[in-house]
């Protein structure tokens, strides 16, 4: 894939450069007209068409720039035209061409419309007006390669110069997050727990969570919150939280949530993917506490038998400037069994939701993807079909590792429900000294999803000649409603001789489903689904 991207920037960047030519000499006979300035921006766009490959989930454009670098031109932007807001906002469809602004900037962009990355109709929003709102949100845009791709779309200047920047969307996200979480992305905030946190208790602290946002996060009065219930085959409901829950059963469930890009930091040994760049602790227990989703569905007159409900899609309070809010879907029948335990849950932990958490409501899809378990839900749907969202059709899928962005077919794949059986070594840390034939105590934990329980957790210290099996602690759950995670142990020996020592972990399911050895073979454009064996190297050294 990499030759073929190689080649395919030589020949747009040659056909770049003859475009470049031809505008240079034709611009010296004629007028500088918008037009012109069009033809100007010729080699930016040949060059974003060609990267049109990379595929088609929001911002992996901003990601292939940053990985492909190509050609932007420089103008000399006093000579091109000034336009009003009024003139700008003319240019709304392809017909009348799509124009926006950004700062100061008019820019013709209806020739990248039908092929950006984010889709046609995200980028539709911001047609006729100013794309500042929607970067201030999706900060992946906000890097000089691409403002310098932009630039190539330039026709103009906008008339007053640039209006005041937008506000910004992050200014109330919560302020009292653990300071010991390492930060993948602070706008939107996405931050994990160092992993040796993870094993000092089978329920994790909520404060030791993993924080998993899109957006900002969204501020609700609890007093004011109300739940709408619509779609086919049941009655329009609208609940309070007060209301949940005085008219419904509380009811608790352990459950781990882990995100679909946990350890994605170990694809990256094989290729780049794209994604937050996840260690292991992108994954937690609770204890949640709420209402069974299913119970307020036949509340609201959904018969598990309805004709035509196939899925049921979860809305969520966080939303970008177009108010597209963060959405998701699982399949009906796993909404409407009790053994599947899906909650309306209002409690982590014995205490009410936080911000970053989901408050005052959340879904909760035990085992299942986290994506799926939409915070701040403020609307649910029964329908026949998946919740159209980025998150839902474009995103969180994994394909064969021989498929890249220039051919990746979206549709082609289920969206992630299930997750496979994973582990993670979260003791003793990388790099660790230790002296050689010590025995040393190696911690972690192991999950599996769809409510599978792990039965053996196996350690190796010598490259899989012996295995050591782990002791396991974890809570009781019935058989298949396994919902929460496994924390293990053993004690492993070392080998005598000095130098550099790998061990490896692997976990058995129920099933008997075991983690692959390797990432390579499970290696996806997304990042998804890592479950290959985790491995450490420490050192064996004599005392000095």
């Amino acid at each position: 894939m990499r030759r073929c991207v190689a080649s395919l920037n030589r020949r747009v960047w040659a056909e770049s450069c003859r475009r470049d030519r031809a505008w240079r000499v034709g611009a010296c006979a004629r007028a500088l007209t918008t037009d012109v300035a069009r033809e100007q921006g010729a080699t930016a766009r040949a060059w974003w068409a060609g990267s049109l490959a990379v595929g088609a989930s929001f911002g992996l454009g901003a990601w292939y720039l940053a990985t492909h670098p190509g050609p932007a031109l420089a103008k000399d932007v006093s000579s091109l035209p000034e336009y009003s807001k009024e003139e700008v906002a003319k240019h709304r469809t392809p017909e009348d061409r799509v124009w926006v602004t950004y700062k100061e900037g008019v820019y013709d962009i209806t020739d990248w419309v039908d092929i950006h990355p984010g889709g046609k109709a995200r980028l539709m929003m911001a047609a006729g007006s100013a794309i500042d709102p929607f970067w201030s949100m999706y900060q992946h845009h906000n890097t000089q390669q691409v403002r310098d791709i932009l630039e190539g779309y330039r026709i103009g200047s906008l008339e007053g110069g640039a209006p005041p920047p937008p506000e910004d969307p992050y200014a109330d996200d919560p302020k009292d997050r653990l300071p010991a979480l390492i930060v993948r992305s602070a706008r939107p905030m996405n931050a994990e727990p160092p992993r040796e946190l993870l094993t000092g208790s089978v329920i994790t602290p909520t404060e030791v969570f993993y924080i998993r946002n899109h957006l900002p996060v969204p501020r609700i009065d609890e007093a004011q919150y109300s739940l709408r219930i619509e779609g086919q085959g049941i009655k329009t409901l609208d609940l309070s939280l007060d209301r949940l829950k005085a008219e419904f059963r509380k009811h608790t469930v352990t459950a781990t949530v882990q995100c679909s890009g946990n350890r994605r930091n170990d694809f990256y040994a094989v290729k780049d993917v794209k994604g937050l760049e996840w260690g292991g602790a992108a994954i937690g227990t609770a204890v949640w506490g709420g209402v069974r989703l299913g119970e307020v569905l036949q509340a609201a007159g959904l018969d598990p038998g309805a004709e035509g409900v196939r899925h049921v899609q979860f809305f969520g309070a966080d939303a970008d400037g177009a108010g597209q809010a963060y959405a998701a879907s699982i399949p009906v029948h796993r909404a409407l069994d009790p053994r599947a335990d899906v909650l309306l849950a209002y409690e982590m932990n014995g205490a009410p939701l936080t911000r970053d958490h989901g408050a005052p409501l959340r879904v909760i899809v035990p085992g299942t993807a986290g994506c799926r378990s939409v915070k701040w839900v403020t609307k649910i749907v029964p329908s026949g079909e998946e919740a159209d969202s980025l998150w839902q059709r474009r995103d969180y899928k994994a394909f064969s590792p021989s498929v890249g962005w220039d051919e990746v077919d979206w549709d082609s794949a289920p969206a992630i429900q299930a997750m496979p059986v994973t582990s993670l070594i979260c003791e003793p840390a990388p790099g660790a000294r230790v002296e050689p034939g010590d025995l040393v105590t190696v911690k972690g934990y192991a999950w599996s999803g769809g409510g599978n329980r792990v039965i053996r957790v196996d350690v190796t210290a010598d490259g899989g000649a012996t295995w050591h099996t782990a002791e396991l602690e974890g809570v009781e759950q019935e058989e298949g409603r396994n919902w929460a995670w496994v924390l293990w142990s053993a004690e492993v020996e070392v080998p005598g001789t000095p130098g550099e020592v790998e061990i490896a972990a692997k976990a058995t399911d129920a099933s008997y489903n075991t983690q692959p050895e390797a990432p390579g073979p499970i290696w996806n454009l997304r990042g998804v689904n890592c479950n290959s064996w985790p491995r450490i190297r420490i050192v064996a050294e004599e005392a000095q």
